[in-house]
């Protein structure tokens, strides 16, 4: 399926491509990611998804498929596994940053396939709650852009829009693949007492380590909404009924099997 999104930041274009492109900064501002390590130009973390009792977990890779600044496109493609086999999701996301008066009008088009349990949403509903993470996303974006890189998740030396240029972005570093101990996403340095991603290590694959803290579940019938729930509540009543009678069957069978009539 195809979802088509838009948003606005209130910085440049060449502020926004450098932030936009940095997956270790932007990772904590997406719900339900947790960003594990980088190997080279490949993230690898997961995604944790919530559908009323059932919880599934995606572990994936993202990778660039291209980035041309000077047109301000970027595509990135990511794939996921559910790590108990009950799915897979894959998508290839287009991002086109463009200038609008001050700041800079984002178009997100994302190729998406999902199978499994998530995939019983169907388009609308998933349009929907794309729609809404992305409203999520800029919210904790902007916040961030407006703490001048300072947030969580952000550079702990303060780089990033509306910082100094001091030596900022040189070298190797301009990509975001490069953070050491003294940098976030690798910093555990807070500010204002906010949780960060802790110190990166690499193992003996050559993969970078990152010591990012667990991430809440998705819940993808919250950000739904209610509409959303009364279509699927025969469903979730139905899961849970089911649970219900096999806990309650298993305890009696841990008890000595009940009582017979």
């Amino acid at each position: 399926m195809e979802l088509n999104n838009e948003f606005r930041v209130a910085v440049p274009v060449a502020d926004a491509w450098k932030v936009l492109t940095d997956v270790e900064r932007i990772a904590p501002m997406l719900p339900g990611a947790q960003l594990q390590e980088v190997e080279g130009d490949e993230y690898r973390g997961v995604v944790k998804v919530k559908v009323g009792p059932i919880t599934a977990q995606y572990k994936g890779t993202a990778t660039f498929v291209e980035k041309d600044e000077a047109a301000g496109r970027v595509v990135l493609k990511a794939t996921g596994r559910d790590t108990r086999g009950q799915g897979n999701a894959s998508a290839l996301i287009t991002a086109t940053m463009t200038p609008d008066g001050e700041g800079t009008k984002v178009s997100v088009g994302t190729e998406l396939t999902v199978t499994g349990k998530v995939a019983q949403f169907g388009r609308g509903v998933l349009a929907d709650v794309s729609s809404k993470l992305i409203g999520q996303f800029v919210d904790a974006l902007e916040a961030d852009l407006v703490s001048g890189g300072t947030g969580p998740g952000a550079p702990a030396d303060g780089t990033g829009p509306g910082a100094s240029d001091d030596g900022a972005g040189d070298g190797d570093g301009s990509k975001g693949a490069t953070s050491t101990a003294g940098s976030a996403p690798g910093s555990a340095a807070s500010e204002g007492g906010a949780e960060r991603p802790g110190p990166a290590s690499s193992d003996s694959t050559g993969a970078r380590k990152i010591d990012s803290p667990e991430v809440e579940p998705l819940d993808l019938l919250s950000v739904a909404g209610g509409s959303t729930m009364k279509r699927f509540a025969p469903i979730i009543v139905a899961v849970a009924a089911a649970v219900a009678f096999v806990l309650r069957l298993s305890r009696r069978r841990r008890s000595g099997g009940g009582s017979r009539s």
